[in-house]
């Protein structure tokens, strides 16, 4: 297998036939190795197989557009409570 390597530190090169034919092998190295690669056709690159990055999940605004308020939230029930009575 031939991957040539970028001068740049930006990813690896391979050919689409040489991706094609090792594709699972290459997809467990770009997961170890966490460096990009590059798939070329005639020497033009044309897609990048990079590592999947899960992002955390933040608490802050997860439930953002889950809350729907009905009616007025700022006028009293009616109802009469133990502390509104002398």
């Amino acid at each position: 297998m031939h991957i040539r390597n970028n001068q740049t530190n930006k990813g690896n090169y391979i050919g689409a036939g040489m991706f094609k034919t090792h594709c699972l092998q290459l997809i467990d190295q770009v997961n170890k190795s966490r460096v990009p690669l590059i798939i070329t056709k005639h020497g033009k690159p044309l897609a990048t197989l990079s590592p999947f990055e899960e992002k955390p999940v933040s608490l802050f605004g997860c439930m953002k557009g889950t809350l729907v308020i009905q009616g007025d939230i700022v006028a009293g029930t009616g109802e009469v409570w133990e502390a509104d009575v002398s």
